[in-house]
């Protein structure tokens, strides 16, 4: 506990306010990626596909696209083919031609689709046009397998797979970025600060006027007409260098893991805490009381329950005005304080009003 909280204390402090690229902290208003979705076909599985009906249906559909009719009363189902969902992201910028990652999930109760190949499927975006066309062999990382007896092993998740560069763009996704005389940047961590720290910067490189702080934010910026000289001005700001804001202060706490993030710009107003631990120990026994050799007494069990209480020993810690992040730790590795109990000790700081940061627990 001690070792993972001195951890903590030393990555925080030796973070200062240091100046970060501008490309790192932003993001151009209008210029995103985009989600693709589609459906389709894996062949080729060694008997791990799935029976489902609308695999069915699908097998069947297809069949008769290439000629081949199947009489309605024959049901071809096939436990080498599976039903997957397909889905990517495509990035901005994205053009004809180009070859982008995509996933693959099985649909039905596919038990695998390790070995399969994914046939042709359209990829589509929420307006409903086709952006891209999914084809090719799966790389599946995860395996399993089953006895006759039913007991089964398996390792990561066998049902889902990926295609490096298994869909190739077919539409390009129109931006905003060559449209009007300006640009709007979004900071990634909405601070006040921050957007006026970049204004400044962008006014002091350039001149004076050509940022404006919108709010905590947006910066709109001037920039050329020209798709080229954008560009080339782009690649001027993404590159410079601005100090951001100090974060606000704030503790974290993952009630699931008993993971503890205080920042370094907690403070806690003078409070005194008192810790202590109280354990209960029940025994239970059974005596056993034999009669007499000669007597006309039974044997009778008797219980007997012990019980031990041990309050263990109280500790009491106080924080003096302005205590920071280091005295906090400090105090709680001396009354060797776990997890639980930290959560716990933050929690009444928080209600009593000595916490001054955020609680957030996740």
């Amino acid at each position: 506990m001690r070792i993972t909280l001195l951890l903590i204390v030393s990555l925080l402090l030796s973070i200062t306010a240091e100046a970060s690229r501008l490309k790192d902290m932003v993001s151009i208003s209008g210029v995103r990626s985009n989600q693709l979705v589609g459906y389709g076909l894996v062949v080729g599985l060694d008997g791990t596909g799935d029976k489902t009906s609308f695999t069915s249906q699908t097998f069947r559909n297809m069949l008769n696209n290439f000629g081949v009719a199947i009489p309605t009363s024959v049901d071809p189902k096939s436990k080498n083919i599976a039903a997957v969902a397909i889905h990517a992201d495509l990035p901005a910028f994205s053009k004809p031609g180009q070859k982008i990652d995509i996933t693959v999930s099985a649909l039905g109760d596919a038990k695998s689709l390790r070995g399969g190949s994914l046939l042709m499927s359209p990829m589509k975006g929420a307006d409903g046009q086709v952006y891209a066309v999914a084809q090719g062999n799966l790389v599946v990382s995860g395996f399993g397998v089953q006895g006759a007896d039913g007991s089964k092993l398996s390792l990561n998740v066998p049902s889902v797979g990926r295609i490096p560069n298994g869909a190739m763009v077919e539409r390009a996704v129109p931006t905003a970025f060559s449209q009007g005389d300006s640009l709007v940047l979004n900071l990634h961590r909405s601070d006040f600060t921050t957007s006026r720290r970049v204004a400044e910067q962008i006014n002091h490189l350039l001149g004076e006027g050509m940022a404006a702080s919108m709010d905590a934010t947006s910066i709109r910026v001037r920039a050329p007409r020209d798709p080229s000289q954008r560009v080339s001005f782009l690649s001027v700001l993404e590159n410079l260098n601005v100090e951001p804001a100090m974060d606000a202060a704030k503790v974290v706490i993952n009630s699931r893991t008993g993971t503890i993030i205080i920042g370094q710009n907690v403070r806690v107003s003078p409070v005194a805490i008192t810790h202590g631990g109280l354990t209960v120990a029940i025994a239970e026994e059974l005596n056993v009381d034999q009669p007499d050799p000669l007597s006309d007494g039974v044997t009778v069990v008797t219980p007997r329950t012990g019980i031990e209480v041990d309050e263990g020993s109280g500790h009491m810690f106080e924080f003096s005005p302005g205590t920071n992040l280091q005295d906090i730790v400090d105090a709680v590795n001396r009354v060797g304080a776990a997890p639980g109990d930290l959560m716990a000790i933050l929690e009444a700081l928080k209600q009593a009003g000595a916490l001054k940061a955020e609680l957030v627990v996740i």
